[in-house]
């Protein structure tokens, strides 16, 4: 008869791949910002970063399935990291989309695009503040604020394209504003399974 050897696995470090991916998704919206200022190169970048952080996010996961005892619950660490995985398939999908239409961004898509990589940013610091010092709500905060202000902006630019009298120029354009506004949505999202995953720990 066989000797079954029975062994807890072996724990990684699943914060520690939850803030790898967040900086990926990071350095994939400050190319998203790049492009939107004029780089047409950077979109390469921000396909880039998208295939790493989903291989980061099933890395993830698969660490997830065989951990033992997560630093935070299993169900809020494969939220955050599949939550934060949209967030950078909409920066692809944006700059695909555009491509596609042969639009060129403009001031508005570079100021949210901006908001939504400051956003991004304070999700980082959250998920750094997981198991260590200081409080990630407040970071989770200061990403809410950031997509508030997306929503004004966005609110802003579709008022002003009452004045284009082009066709093709709305609607290409409600499209691509429409998309930052979902993408600000999916942040404001992040931010709040942070709130929910502090208060369930607490």
């Amino acid at each position: 008869m066989s000797t079954k050897h029975w062994f807890l696995p072996e724990d990684r470090d699943l914060l520690g791949m939850l803030r790898e991916q967040a900086a990926i998704t990071g350095e994939g919206m400050e190319a998203l910002v790049a492009w939107a200022a004029g780089d047409r190169a950077a979109a390469d970048t921000v396909r880039a970063c998208e295939h790493r952080a989903d291989d980061a996010k099933r890395a993830l996961w698969r660490a997830l399935r065989d951990a033992f005892s997560p630093p935070i619950d299993a169900e809020d660490l494969f939220t955050l990291s599949a939550d934060l995985d949209d967030v950078l398939n909409g920066a692809k999908d944006l700059v695909r989309e555009m491509e596609v239409t042969g639009m060129a961004p403009d001031a508005p898509t570079h100021e949210m695009a901006t908001l939504l990589a400051d956003a991004v940013g304070h999700l980082a610091d959250a998920f750094a503040s997981f198991g260590a010092e200081g409080d990630p709500t407040e970071r989770a905060d200061a990403a809410i604020k950031s997509q508030r202000r997306v929503e004004r902006s966005y609110r802003e630019a579709m008022s002003a394209l009452l004045e284009v009298s082009e066709l093709r120029e709305v609607i290409g354009r409600r499209e691509a504003y429409r998309r930052l506004s979902r993408i600000g949505d999916i942040v404001h999202r992040v931010a709040e399974r942070v709130w929910y995953a502090v208060v369930k720990e607490a």
